[in-house]
């Protein structure tokens, strides 16, 4: 059995913990390292019925898909399939000279439902036209439009309505509104496509009883799901990425063996959750995923269940909420969903500033998935020492950390050490 580190992290020190203590009152939130209450981790080598995983073998065959189901029916929802008879992409429009005739522009429809024209889910793809070859990517979801990850005037309006009603102005007002977070130049002067799309194309961000975008098609593949366990809004999110990589298949400029899936907050949340299901992408990329994705439930740092589920009841299965103040109760934790990526790169970054996203938690996971990384014979975590390193200062190996200066955000600084990584990840 692995000797898995179970700890808290207290000002400078990291403390060995035995035993889980009664908990703090669920509807309290707590930002001071000093008031993290003792826990144990679950180890993610040992099975349900005790036993110890000790062989690759026995962690594909047996202990991967029990954590994979434990994930799906507790918290984020049953995976649903999909009826590919039903899927169709189509190219809209094409622009070989954007930025300064360095990268080519498409704009890609994926039909989920076809040949009903909704749902559906408009990609933006960028493409270096300096390749000679098909190129690894970067696939990532945006919040507000496509219009908005780039100032570009040839990219289209969102025709989405939950794209163009924020904060009372239209499209056109907010083309470029949050360029800074998509680098689309820096990405593809360094070789790669770069890949995004309107997370609400996919499934709008409210509570609407799953009656919206997606979650229809999913009724089919449900029959058998108990209701407090049906694919949640994470879960569809998390469907679409895995849609809009069966596009990139289709597209020959891009090599869709070699497509790193990130996300940030929310997203960062659903790019763990569609690497831990899709095989498919080579490089899992979390930024400032917090609670619910890269960072430790038991530490109750920062957001907790019981914050979570009430601002955003609809990201999270119902059978989830039944863990608010009883997080200690859980099955699994957070570095276990990482370790459901190995032995494929993972990439976990946090924010100095954003300690509602509990920072230390996300180091954390990541150091706590090294065991089955190791197992699977990668070098894991690389050593890197248990302590949170300084800020600026990545740490790791196949699994790497980093905590960034500043706040909640995804930065050049972030996209940087992504690209690095996949330089010596994804085989040119």
């Amino acid at each position: 059995m692995s000797k898995l580190l179970q700890t808290v992290f207290c000002g400078a020190a990291l403390l060995a913990l035995a035993a889980v203590p009664a908990e703090a009152n669920a509807d309290e939130t707590n930002c001071d390292e000093a008031k993290v209450l003792p826990y144990t981790l679950p180890d993610p080598l040992t099975a349900s019925d005790g036993s110890a995983v000790t062989t690759p073998e026995e962690w594909f065959a047996k202990r991967r898909p029990e954590l994979l189901d434990l994930f799906q029916r507790e918290m984020y929802g049953v995976m649903p399939g999909v009826d590919r008879s039903r899927l169709a992409f189509e190219t809209l429009r094409t622009n070989p000279v954007a930025f300064d005739g360095k990268g080519t522009l498409k704009e890609v429809r994926v039909y989920f439902d076809a040949p009903n024209p909704a749902p559906k889910l408009d990609l933006l793809v960028c493409i270096p036209n300096r390749a000679e070859k098909p190129v690894p990517a970067f696939l990532i979801l945006n919040f507000q439009g496509n219009h908005t990850t780039c100032s570009d005037p040839w990219i289209s309006i969102s025709d989405n309505t939950e794209a163009n009603h924020t904060r009372g102005v239209n499209g056109e007002e907010r083309r470029g509104y949050k360029a800074e977070r998509y680098p689309f130049e820096m990405i593809i002067d360094r070789g790669y496509a770069f890949v995004t799309g309107f997370y609400e194309d996919i499934d709008p961000d409210f509570d609407d009883g799953r009656q919206n975008g997606v979650h229809p098609l999913f009724a089919p593949f449900e029959q058998d799901v108990p209701e407090e366990s049906r694919a949640a809004t994470i879960t569809a999110w998390a469907w679409g990425l895995s849609r809009a990589l069966d596009c990139l298949e289709t597209i020959p400029e891009i090599d869709a063996g070699r497509v790193a899936v990130a996300g940030h907050s929310r997203l960062g949340k659903t790019a763990l959750w569609a690497g831990a299901n899709d095989p498919r992408f080579a490089i899992v990329i979390s930024n400032d995923s917090g609670c619910g994705g890269a960072a430790l439930t038991r530490r109750n740092f920062g957001e907790t269940i019981d914050a979570i589920t009430r601002t955003f009841p609809h990201w999270f299965c119902p059978k989830y909420n039944s863990y608010i103040g009883r997080t200690g109760e859980l099955p699994f934790d957070q570095h276990e969903l990482v370790a459901l990526i190995a032995p494929r790169p993972v990439y976990i970054a946090s924010a100095s500033e954003d300690l509602w996203a509990d920072p230390t938690g996300e180091f954390l996971s990541a150091y706590n998935a090294d065991p089955v990384y190791r197992l699977l014979g990668t070098d894991g975590f690389g050593g890197a020492a248990p302590e949170p390193p300084a800020a600026d200062t990545p740490v790791g190996a196949v699994i790497h950390y980093h905590r960034r200066t500043g706040k909640h955000n995804i930065t050049d600084y972030d996209w940087s050490q992504y690209l690095d990584f996949a330089d010596e990840h994804l085989p040119r």
